[in-house]
């Protein structure tokens, strides 16, 4: 699901919201979050999941095309950590192995 998706379900689901209001509402909710994540702060979400900041410490990685060591230095990387909820409907639902 993209964002314009994300929209379009919004706007469908409720039929009182503009799809310019639907389009602000997303747009809002992504930017409150993206500005506690780049914050550090943690984002729980009850039955769908958290998402936090973890850190990735430096460390020393390989070139591979010259086979030259090269530092890598700290990241801080987003972290998704999907609920129980979540975590068992998606199991549920899961596609059997017949790709049809």
């Amino acid at each position: 699901m993209t964002r314009s998706d994300l929209v379009e379900a919004l706007a469908a689901r409720f039929e009182q919201l503009t799809h310019r209001d639907a389009e602000s509402a997303v747009k809002a909710i992504l930017d409150a979050m993206n500005d506690a994540l780049v914050r550090g702060r943690r984002i729980e979400i009850r039955g769908f999941g958290s998402f936090s900041i973890n850190r990735r410490p430096p460390r020393m990685g390989r070139n591979p095309r010259s086979g030259e060591s090269v530092a890598i230095p700290e990241k801080r990387v987003p972290h998704f950590k999907p609920g129980k909820a979540l975590r068992e409907a998606v199991d549920e639902s899961a596609p059997s192995d017949d790709p049809d």
